[in-house]
């Protein structure tokens, strides 16, 4: 598919790529997003917590967030605002530990986990014969997604019809590599932070598993992967887990139709994450690669929705 010209304009005061990921996240508010919770488990008794609204709709969008994201981080609850506006029923889905209550198993949720998002999408369809699905990821989400689509192929459920992957690290090794970056030492170390909180939970739980003696000598992400994501999850070693969780390495196995959107000025992106050859060659991928947008940005001039939202919309609906 040829790649797709971008639309998107930022602000004028928004070009800078760490500003435009910055801003809204830290400072957009989205009200009147209403949820309703639903806690379902897992195989292998945990749990998953999802956030609906419900509009008795036949017509759903499922929303997976970012690292250390959740259903409340403004982006999500934008995405469900609006599509919630033109009818949709919404399911706004938390990952593992990312609900505001831990979960009971020593592992977490990584950028490969597709088991969790079946899980999500077949429950979705027990409850209710939605005739269109459609699955909107943010960065993580986004691997998610695209990674789903890629490894079930033909075995996707037949009223999932498109994905949207936004700000989308589609080589995982190479976007850990440009997180360990000086210039990323901000995001860097408030992930790290929000992960060290998290493990110690985890290690109060599990002590003969999970160790925090050393959290402190780790300074990039590569070694968190190597020290607690990797064996924790079933890979060998943090390349182990780059390689099998990369979204780049199964994006050509859909059989519906994906878009994945990156702003060229995203500072958690390197090269290796736009994907323009597998995309210029195959008919149901899109790449659409704006200058601007920062990471997860994408903000409109005076507006209280997000250019995200229009473009998801956009596309969904020709399928």
């Amino acid at each position: 598919m040829p790649l797709v010209n971008s639309t998107y304009h930022p602000p004028f005061w928004l070009k800078n790529g760490h500003l435009a990921t910055i801003y809204p996240s830290s400072f957009r508010k989205v009200t009147g997003v209403l949820y309703e919770r639903e806690r379902i488990a897992t195989p292998d008794n945990d749990f998953l917590d999802l956030d609906w609204i419900k509009n008795d709709s036949d017509q759903l969008v499922i929303i997976s967030h970012g690292l250390e994201g959740s259903s409340d981080r403004p982006y999500v609850k934008g995405m469900a605002k609006y599509f919630s506006k033109k009818g949709w029923d919404i399911l706004a889905w938390n990952c593992r530990s990312c609900s505001g209550e831990i979960n009971q198993a020593a592992r977490f949720y990584h950028h490969g986990d597709t088991d969790d998002l079946s899980l999500v999408i077949d429950h979705a369809l027990k409850s209710k014969d939605y005739k269109k699905v459609v699955l909107i990821g943010f960065s993580m989400g986004g691997s998610l997604t695209v990674n789903y689509l890629g490894k079930y192929g033909i075995n996707i459920p037949p009223s999932v019809k498109a994905g949207v992957a936004f700000s989308i690290p589609v080589d995982l090794k190479a976007g850990a590599i440009a997180l360990s970056r000086k210039e990323n030492s901000f995001y860097r170390k408030r992930f790290l932070k929000k992960l060290k909180m998290k493990m110690t939970l985890k290690a109060e739980l599990y002590p003969k598993l999970i160790q925090l003696d050393d959290f402190d000598f780790i300074k990039a992400f590569p070694d968190f992967d190597e020290r607690y994501t990797a064996p924790l999850h079933g890979f060998e070693n943090a390349d182990d887990f780059y390689k099998q969780a990369s979204a780049g390495n199964y994006m050509e196995g859909t059989t519906v139709p994906i878009l994945i959107c990156s702003a060229l000025n995203d500072p958690f992106l390197p090269a290796e994450c736009y994907p323009y050859e597998q995309c210029k060659t195959h008919k149901l991928l899109h790449l659409e690669t704006p200058k601007h947008g920062g990471h997860v940005g994408f903000s409109l001039a005076n507006s209280d929705i997000n250019y995200m939202e229009l473009r998801a919309m956009e596309f969904v609906t020709k399928f």
